[in-house]
């Protein structure tokens, strides 16, 4: 029998939560004051990417220099109007298949985690009213690197003591497929396989995967 994974971490936007959509929109109004359209393809791009990062991708694709100040100062509003954006987020805004994979991983002991690029994961989880569901939550504020390096995924599993090689991760952009493999985890893919390449196996949603599946995944079967 193969040795059992012990510790699943997942994605927060997209995976356990539709936040993508309320990122897209404060970008694209940012992008907007710079003259740029934001395009669904590029937002493709930002996701997974810290908001450091996003910014400075909308600035190389608009043409645009922006000193320190005033760089500075649209991370700032980004991040209020997203805020603005998710106050309204509840339970049952939690994607389908989530609860039940949740369930299946505390019945069976399996460490679960969250690694994730937001800054705002924990009032997230909080308006969800999972947070207390997760033994560790490494997000933004604790990372310095943002995906694909595996930065955030080697945190989440020293913290709660896994090898990363007994480790599955969950994710719905290719960075941080990247990122779980760059980490020497299994990664697991939430969407289309020709977008989330690198991924061991991929899922088009958690409703699709049965318990069965997921007994299978973490070799408990």
């Amino acid at each position: 029998m193969k040795t059992a994974y012990q510790c699943a971490i997942f994605d927060l936007d997209g995976v356990i939560v539709d936040t993508a959509k309320f990122h897209f929109f404060a970008w694209k109004k940012i992008a907007a004051t710079l003259g740029y359209i934001l395009t669904d393809k590029n937002n493709d791009q930002l996701k997974g990417v810290s908001r450091v990062d996003s910014l400075k991708r909308i600035l190389q694709w608009s043409n645009t220099q922006l000193d320190t100040a005033k760089f500075e100062s649209l991370l700032v509003q980004k991040n209020k109007d997203y805020l603005e954006l998710i106050q309204g987020i509840q339970p049952q805004d939690i994607l389908p298949g989530i609860p039940k994979t949740l369930t299946f991983l505390k019945q069976n002991k399996i460490k679960i985690g969250l690694g994730s690029a937001s800054k705002n994961a924990i009032p997230i989880l909080e308006k969800l009213k999972i947070l207390d569901i997760f033994d560790v939550v490494i997000d933004g504020n604790q990372v310095m690197r943002s995906k694909p390096d595996p930065e955030v995924f080697i945190k989440g599993s020293t913290a709660m003591q896994v090898n990363p090689k007994l480790c599955i991760v969950f994710e719905d952009a290719s960075s941080g497929i990247e990122a779980a493999n760059a980490a020497g985890m299994k990664a697991v893919g939430i969407g289309s396989k020709e977008d989330l390449i690198g991924a061991s196996i991929c899922f088009p949603s958690f409703d699709a995967i049965s318990v069965n599946q997921l007994s299978d995944l973490f070799n408990l079967s």
